[in-house]
């Protein structure tokens, strides 16, 4: 006892840093949380030191260091504590798996430009964790800066302490939170195998754990990891070895007698949704005229199909491309195989015509891509040529019963191929040789062919719909108006996801309120209709619905879609909408790889996070020849207050028009206004938007109120009549009113019902009504309003003596950057305005505050406005 004490005294006397830490209290600990843990360990790290020495091995650990620092800010995770293994904590889990497999990647890629193999094992669980910070002296001494306690860590050590070399394991809970996620892992996110090791038991844990395996072919074990003293597998009585060789034995009689007995051919087990690669069509009667038509009559037929989606031409060819062969290649059995592969297909489906003892015949093969075996054959015959389609209708029937379907959905989903496609085999290779112009961007001759198809058979319904897509692929959209009017008349001939999709193209022309509502329920009936998911996202985000476009936009954006790296522009927009500034970027950034076309939104979604140099830098790459492009150079000189530029930007855009009188033309004036009224200029500002809206409302009423572009047209009228109003004329927004008041139909579309509200506000409060200006917009605050309804309820609160109410507004406005830069009404055309009103909200909230009493917070926010737009005149501003 004596020493004790005197051990302790002297502890007093000599430790003062001790005591201090031991005087000092813990932060509080806060409540449990609910966090993803992932613990890593590399594997035979001693060897490691000893093949490189002291100093290889630090600049290994160097390396190692800058790796783990970049994918801790890619995955958003939190290192805790770090030596021959991390443990680090996630949000959420897919981001843990994620930083996982690429850290296991990058470590590779570290050892093998020393000549070593360098795996690492891993173990992630999700479950609640304690969290606390340690004292400063305590981290000068030595102690991590957080501490984590709970079950679920050393439940997730247990897990790695198991994992083979390259392994990633992962409990009951995380797995299925991760697999749903996994599309957010991209292209390889569709590869990974998700893999059950079973039923386990760990040392020191009541309750028995499931254990997975996710990782990629060719890379992880996908093996059971061995049992331990800590860890081992639950098996139980009747899966022992020894009553296995007995139920082996007894098996192994009844499965042999029963295979003499039954002979089953063998076949393959498909899910619903699965993707099946159909090979080019065997041609052996050497009639060429057979080649691309029976090929396209016999896809027409299988897509038919609620059970199976078929690989299209184009991801073939892309595939084709991926392997270094000529896209023109023919795809045979072995190749088809390859490709099935490659994208994941279940099934290869090889068509064949042939003449035997003077009748036609067609077959076709479903076939494995993995072993190369016929597992189901279908054979027709017929006489003569005029025989061949019924042939193909009669084969792909009991296709689609061996494929899964039931018989009474084949009969309920299938059309005979004559009614539905053409019984002219002439209109049929037209058609198919649209198809494949059409699917290499070669959108003339694509429209020139299904003309063709139609003139030979003006009952082709599937070929008029083809005009309607080539037209619209050249953004021709009112020349696409009487073939949908030809092929709404045909509609009976058509299967039901195509006379679906003819009816949502149909409702942009004649109900445009109900177009998002119709893809969105497309998309649902088919859901691996990359077409209908695409337009689903595509209009959900031009409603503002981001959280709902984004869903759609990451259906489509799968390796199976040819049009995947637009899909990724649609997840990018969608993204920004939401503020996601870097989720945004990385989407933009695959899409820009894949197709060259989103260096516009890499410009708005630099600018939107206030990295307007960065902004600058991608603006040097947008294509001077592009009209569109100037708007995102118009708002970025906008966003840096300076006013020639924006000038020069917003007038070049016209100036690059072939047709400054088309729709693109009448979309690019409005910018030009809005940079006249910001520069001071007011009265060029009002006679440009008082003309444009002249314009658009002439070019509705020309079509008669109904037309590709009339949603358009009436967005720009109301937008065009905003910025009159707010530089100095109000009879613009008068007559615009007038003018869509007589289109009932066209203004239930959400975005101009809103619009129009917003104008019909701004008139009210201009003429002293800011009450009911006010009463007007607050419904509309339901999500997914747009960036100009908060501006005018911003001036409503405040006319009407609500200045906290207008302060929480310019708050709003400056937060949502993102939104002033991607929000889609007539081409952008309000682009600039919005992201000059997230500056002035700025300037607008001091104003606010000061009248609210509270100067120095006023002072604090003039002096921000000051620093993010130096270049903005407020005596000038006053004047005006």
């Amino acid at each position: 006892m004596a020493g004790s004490i005197a051990e302790s005294s002297l502890t007093v006397a000599a430790m003062d840093d001790v005591v201090t830490l031991e005087q000092e209290p813990q932060a509080a600990t806060a409540a449990p949380q609910l966090r993803t843990i992932l613990l890593t360990d590399i594997c035979d790290s001693t060897t490691l030191v000893e093949q490189l020495g002291d100093s290889g091995t630090a600049q290994f650990f160097r390396e190692h260091d800058r790796l783990v620092l970049r994918l801790q800010q890619q995955w958003r995770g939190r290192l805790i504590d770090r030596s021959d293994g991390l443990l680090l904590l996630f949000e959420r889990p897919i981001d843990g798996l994620g930083f996982a497999l690429d850290y296991g990647r990058g470590l590779d890629e570290i050892g093998k430009l020393r000549h070593l193999k360098v795996r690492t094992r891993a173990g992630l669980h999700v479950g609640e964790v304690l969290t606390w910070r340690n004292s400063d002296e305590a981290v000068r001494l030595g102690a991590k800066p957080v501490e984590v306690e709970g079950l679920a860590k050393p439940i997730a050590a247990r897990l790695m302490s198991i994992a083979r070399p390259g392994q990633v394991l992962m409990s009951a809970v995380a797995e299925p939170l991760a697999h749903r996620a996994a599309r957010e892992l991209g292209e390889r996110g569709q590869h990974m195998i998700w893999k059950s090791h079973g039923v386990w038991q760990f040392k020191g844990v009541v309750e028995r754990q499931q254990i997975f395996e996710v990782g990629e072919p060719g890379v992880a074990p996908l093996r059971a990891p061995p049992n331990s003293p800590k860890a081992w597998r639950d098996i139980p009585l009747w899966r022992r070895p020894a009553m296995l060789a007995a139920e082996a034995a007894l098996v192994a009689a009844v499965t042999v007698g029963g295979w003499f007995a039954t002979r089953p051919p063998p076949a393959i087990a498909f899910n619903e949704r699965d993707w099946v690669v159909v090979g080019d069509l065997r041609n052996l009667t050497g009639d060429t005229r057979l080649d691309d038509s029976l090929e396209q009559a016999f896809r027409i037929s299988l897509e038919q199909s609620r059970f199976v989606n078929v690989l299209s031409d184009l991801k073939v060819r892309d595939s084709l491309a991926r392997m270094r062969l000529d896209p023109e290649t023919l795809v045979d059995r072995g190749l088809a195989a390859q490709i099935a592969q490659r994208d994941g297909a279940r099934a290869v489906i090889v068509p064949t015509v042939s003449e035997v003892g003077g009748r036609l015949r067609f077959s076709v093969e479903v076939i494995d891509p993995y072993t190369q075996t016929t597992v189901y054959a279908h054979v027709a015959d017929g006489k003569g040529e005029e025989s061949v389609l019924a042939s193909i209708d009669q084969v792909t029937g009991a296709l689609r019963a061996d494929l899964g379907e039931a018989v009474v959905q084949i009969d309920k989903d299938s059309r005979p191929l004559p009614e539905v496609t053409t019984g002219n085999l002439d209109a049929l290779r037209a058609y198919a040789l649209a198809q494949e112009a059409y699917a290499n961007h070669r959108f003339t001759e694509s429209l020139q062919l299904y003309r063709r198809a139609t003139q030979l058979d003006p009952e082709f319904a599937l070929a008029w719909i083809g005009q309607v897509r080539s037209h619209y692929a050249v953004e021709n959209a009112p020349a696409a108006v009487e073939p949908m009017r030809k092929a709404q008349t045909l509609r009976k001939h058509l299967p039901s996801r195509e006379a679906m999709y003819l009816d949502a193209w149909a409702a942009k022309f004649d109900d445009p309120a109900t177009t998002a509502s119709k893809w969105v329920e497309l998309a649902r009936l088919y859901p691996d209709f990359m077409p209908a998911q695409g337009n689903a996202a595509t209009w959900l985000y031009k409603d503002n619905q981001f959280k709902a476009a984004l869903e759609h936009a990451l259906a489509a954006a799968v390796p199976q879609n040819p049009l995947a790296g637009q899909e990724f522009d649609s997840v990018g927009r969608a993204q920004l909408g939401l503020e996601r500034y870097a989720e945004a970027e990385a989407a933009f950034r695959r899409s820009n790889e894949m197709t060259g076309s989103s260096m516009r939104r890499l410009v708005s979604t630099a600018a939107a996070r206030g990295d307007l140099e960065a902004a600058a830098r991608y603006a040097k790459s947008l294509d001077p020849a592009n009209a569109y492009s100037y708007i995102e150079q118009t708002s970025l000189a906008v966003d840096r207050s300076d006013w020639t530029a924006a000038r020069e930007a917003s007038r070049q855009a016209l100036a690059t028009l072939d047709n400054p009188d088309g729709l693109a033309g009448r979309y690019l004036r409005l910018p030009v206004a809005v940079v006249d009224m910001l520069a001071g200029d007011r009265k060029a500002a009002a006679r440009q938007a008082g003309r444009t809206a002249d314009i658009a409302i002439q070019a509705l009423e020309a079509a008669g109120g109904f037309n590709a572009d009339a949603e358009e047209d009436a967005a720009l009228a109301l937008a065009s009549a905003l910025v009159a109003l707010r530089s100095g004329d109000r009879d613009v927004a008068k007559r615009v009113i007038a003018a869509l008041d007589e289109h009932d139909a066209l203004m239930r579309t959400p975005a101009l019902s809103e619009l129009r509200v917003v104008l019909r506000a701004a008139v009210d409060r201009r003429n002293g009504r800011a009450r009911e200006a006010v009463t007007a917009l607050e419904p509309l605050l339901v999500g997914g309003e747009r960036y100009q309804t908060r501006v005018e309820l911003m001036e409503a609160y405040a006319r009407d003596g609500r200045l906290e109410e207008a302060v929480e507004q310019a708050r709003w406005l400056q937060r949502r950057r993102g939104l002033a830069y991607v929000e889609l009404e007539c081409g952008h055309c309000l682009q600039a305005l919005n992201v000059a009103d997230s500056r002035l909200a700025v300037r607008r909230e001091a104003q606010l505050l000061e009248e609210l009493g509270r100067s120095k917070d006023a002072q604090a926010r003039k002096d921000a406005f000051g620093s993010v737009w130096p270049g903005f005149d407020e005596k000038a501003y006053l004047r005006r």
